[in-house]
């Protein structure tokens, strides 16, 4: 059995990558169990993920208490490898402390956290201008495994949101949209007038919208076919919620990669960030699709733009 342990403790993006690089590990892998420290906040959908056998939880609000108990735990097994796969000062720290043969790190690492790793994994062909998940991907050979996503990113079925719509068969499956992001010029203004678009040209359509800070929607929309959850989302509930839509649209954030990941239909907004680096991975897969507001400016792009491009990817994957 080879005992790894994985550090990448935030954000859920980050996370969600991590988590296709530990499946594909899974999937190549024989006898690897996967040991994972992750932020509290995090940790339920870590714990979920039928790729990860053992969580240490990281109490960012702890303290040195708090980290030195995480630690003790964590030094209760002896590993063969650790992959720091955030490579910060603490994640290293981590590193170094764990009980562990081989402590393996980013070369992209910063903060000085470069001094605790054995070895460094090399960057993609693509260098520091790749793709988070083939950043990541790099670790995979360490394993004798493979730099590509194999198999399918599971969660166990911890929680279960249940929309209240009307029990009706002529409804098509929910496109479930998230307008929130942790940072103001990653969040585009123009989901309420979009979700207006989808209601009123499609009456079998139905839109939910989640996350996990209220958003408000003016309280114009039908009931019957449309749901605001945000502010009352629970994140292990998320993959379930994911999985039940027909499209997820998001601004550049966790929950889009998280769609992308599980292969739902995923359509990202993306303002100043760069897609080619922080798409929906495979940024070459037909479900992903990615709209880049001019500029890179969120105020310029329309709705009935976003919903042009969402009708014609539609259109295109129905053929």
């Amino acid at each position: 059995m080879t005992e790894l342990l994985i550090i990448k403790p935030s954000s859920l993006g980050d996370i969600v990558h991590a988590l296709q690089v530990a499946t594909s590990l899974k999937a190549q892998c024989k006898d690897l169990r996967i040991s994972w420290i992750a932020r509290d906040i995090f940790a339920p959908l870590v714990q979920a993920s039928v790729a990860v056998d053992q969580v240490f939880v990281f109490e960012r609000k702890g303290g040195t208490k708090g980290f030195l108990r995480m630690m003790r735990e964590v030094r209760n097994t002896k590993f063969d490898y650790v992959f720091d796969m955030q490579g910060l000062l603490r994640t290293g720290l981590m590193a170094s402390r764990a009980m562990a043969k081989q402590v393996i790190g980013r070369t992209d690492c910063r903060e000085l956290s470069g001094v605790f790793y054995d070895e460094k994994v090399p960057l993609p062909p693509g260098g520091r201008r790749s793709h988070a998940v083939d950043i990541l991907l790099q670790f995979c050979p360490v394993l004798g495994a493979k730099p590509e996503l194999r198999g399918k990113v599971k969660f166990r079925e911890v929680d279960k949101l249940k929309p209240g719509f009307p029990d009706d068969g002529d409804k098509l499956p929910p496109i479930v949209i998230f307008p929130d992001s942790r940072r103001a010029e990653k969040k585009w203004g123009g989901f309420l007038l979009l979700t207006q678009l989808l209601l009123r040209t499609n009456r079998r359509r139905r839109v939910i919208w989640a996350g996990n800070a209220y958003i408000p929607d003016k309280g114009n929309l039908p009931a019957d076919r449309f749901l605001n959850l945000t502010g009352n989302t629970g994140l292990v509930a998320l993959p379930a919620l994911i999985q039940s839509a027909d499209w997820v649209i998001s601004n550049d954030s966790g929950p889009m990669h998280l769609a992308a990941a599980l292969g739902v239909k995923t359509m990202g907004i993306f303002g100043p960030t760069d897609p080619r680096l922080y798409g929906p991975y495979p940024l070459t897969s037909p479900t992903n699709v990615v709209v880049q507001a001019p500029a890179g400016n969120l105020k310029m792009l329309q709705a009935k733009e976003v919903y042009a491009r969402l009708q014609l990817a539609d259109k295109r994957l129905t053929k």
